[in-house]
């Protein structure tokens, strides 16, 4: 076989690669893979920052197989091994990796909990070349004794922002604390907080920098990935979620909520409307979420309505959507979030719903993003009915374009003999528009204004706070110290993570005062966080920890 002359040629790959990239249809490097695999090639370790659907995957995967394959199927310690947050995205790495290998016999193992662990036994036993894991399932086989690192070339963290956010740095430090001084390691993470620097120079040696933007859209062209905002009242939340996706009429969307009881609540009250929606959290067993992913890329399901770490590492072709129900306690989640459409290419929708408390962490995403985030008005009943009828013209429209219509013929022209042509046709439109499912909503929603734009009591415009109580089986902690001594909503979950049992799932809520913060628990554990958290330091210091004391 012979090589296609593209891009790819030009940055040093073995032929073997380069036939099996002409083999899979790719011609140019994406700028990630232009800029990573020459320093990757000449050996060097490396830092990239990058956002998911850029590339990434082959800017790491094919220098680790050009590195690692002239000792493919020769041994039975793995070679390479790539850590990733998820089990989605371990096994779609492994693939990619699988791909790009095959001509080489590149033997390629995915390990991960939620399967079971005979197979992955069995085929470490056998030997292979580069391991795809999760870090909790490579600890449980490093303990076990079934993975061995002693042999391992190159080590790469996937998404390691993620990773960390996840609670997976002790972790981490542990399987990298089993590799070999001398290996290759590679770190690309879509943000670059200062404990992905911590973690880099704890574990990279003069690592090579590389840092891609998000591709910028030309003056006048739409951007790839629309991003509004809408300002409603919590009470409101559930029928404003209802009217944007009526008016927007995604393909497929995910919808970010905080807790799983939220998650399941608002599942509910979507399927209510007649959506197909399904649960996706870290209460559903791992042959459940495969049966939720499956009806969503098979089209049996439109919506899944899911928590942050259930959707980690999740890439689905027809997503067209992102709502976040609450804003994102961090600027990194609503990167992560948003960088979930809009992928190759294809153009994807943000939507963040705000509540009038929300709105300075609002501002706060747009400052780090760098991104204006247009606050809109929910849509009006009017506004649906506007864009219902608008569909129905675009289905009709399309049908008399592309459908053989002459059978139909002799209907119209028998009603032809006793009402007029315009009138036969708007009864058929009307038809067709009460067929196509059109909701019959007349609630209005009331409209908010910002929180500067209101008036204070005493008569001058400007902010005022509203607090609600915690989530449900959520206790509210009180901590002294807010954005003044530089406190962000990662040092909190680092914090408490650190020195207690609960994962970064389990928190809820952050919000951050200038003089102190308010962060969710888990009610069974707040006695338990308080106690660890009062001899421990954020930020270098002490600070105070009490449950929250609720307004009389």
């Amino acid at each position: 076989m012979t090589t296609a002359d593209n891009g790819f040629a030009d940055l040093g790959l073995r032929p073997d690669i380069l036939n099996a990239l002409t083999t899979l249809g790719y011609e140019e490097p994406t700028p990630i893979q232009s800029e990573a695999i020459p320093p990757l090639l000449a050996g060097n370790d490396l830092l990239g920052q990058a956002a998911t659907g850029t590339g990434k995957t082959a800017a790491f995967a094919l220098p680790l197989l050009e590195r690692i394959a002239d000792r493919i199927g020769k041994g039975e310690k793995p070679l390479a091994l790539v850590l990733a947050p998820t089990r989605e995205l371990a096994v779609q790495v492994s693939e990619a990796v699988h791909r790009y290998g095959r001509h080489l016999g590149t033997r390629v193992l995915p390990i991960y909990g939620g399967q079971p662990i005979g197979r992955q036994l069995r085929e470490l036993s056998r030997g292979v070349d580069v391991v795809v894991a999760t870090p909790g399932r490579a600890i449980d086989h490093l303990q076990r004794g079934t993975l061995q690192l002693g042999d391992l070339q190159v080590v790469v963290l996937d998404e390691a922002d993620e990773m960390l956010d996840m609670g997976f740095a002790e972790d981490i430090d542990a399987i990298l604390n089993e590799t070999p001084a001398q290996r290759q390691t590679v770190l690309f993470s879509a943000t670059m907080p200062p404990r992905i620097d911590r973690m880099a120079k704890s574990h990279l040696r003069e690592p090579v920098l590389i840092q891609i933007e998000r591709e910028k859209t030309e003056p006048g062209e739409a951007p790839r990935v629309r991003q509004t905002a809408y300002l409603v009242r919590r009470e409101h939340k559930p029928a404003a979620l209802g009217r944007v996706l009526d008016v927007e009429s995604p393909t497929a969307a995910v919808v970010f909520c905080r807790t799983r009881d939220e998650v399941d609540q608002l599942t509910e009250t979507l399927n209510g409307r007649g959506y197909r929606a399904e649960s996706l959290h870290g209460g559903i067993s791992q042959e459940q979420r495969d049966r939720v992913m499956a009806r969503l890329r098979g089209g049996t399901a439109d919506l899944l309505v899911a928590t942050d770490v259930a959707a980690r590492g999740l890439d689905i072709e027809q997503l067209t959507h992102v709502v976040n129900y609450n804003v994102p306690s961090a600027p990194e989640a609503y990167t992560h979030r948003i960088g979930r459409v809009g992928r190759a290419g294809r153009e994807g929708v943000a939507i963040t719903l705000v509540e009038p408390r929300e709105n300075s962490m609002l501002k706060t995403i747009e400052r780090v993003t760098k991104t204006k985030i247009p606050v809109e008005k929910v849509p009006t009943v009017a506004d649906l009915r506007a864009r219902q009828l608008e569909l129905t013209r675009s289905s009709l429209h399309e049908s008399l374009l592309e459908d053989d219509l002459s059978r139909f013929r002799v209907v119209v022209e028998t009603l032809a003999d006793e009402f007029d042509v315009m009138d036969i046709a708007l009864a058929a439109v009307k038809l067709a528009h009460e067929a196509s499912g059109a909701a019959a909503d007349e609630e209005e929603i009331p409209e908010v204004r910002p929180r500067e734009d209101r008036p204070r009591r005493d008569g001058v415009a400007g902010p005022r706070r509203e607090r609600r109580g915690p989530s449900e089986g959520m206790t509210r902690l009180f901590l002294g110290a807010g954005r003044s001594s530089g406190i962000r909503p990662q040092d909190i979950v680092g914090a408490i993570t650190g020195e207690t049992g609960l994962k970064g799932r389990d928190i809820g809520a952050i919000e951050i005062a200038d003089r102190f913060s308010l962060v969710e628990v888990p009610g069974p554990a707040a006695n338990d966080v308080i106690e660890q958290l009062r001899d421990a330091t954020i930020k270098g210091k002490r600070v105070t920890i009490r449950r929250e004391r609720q307004p009389r």
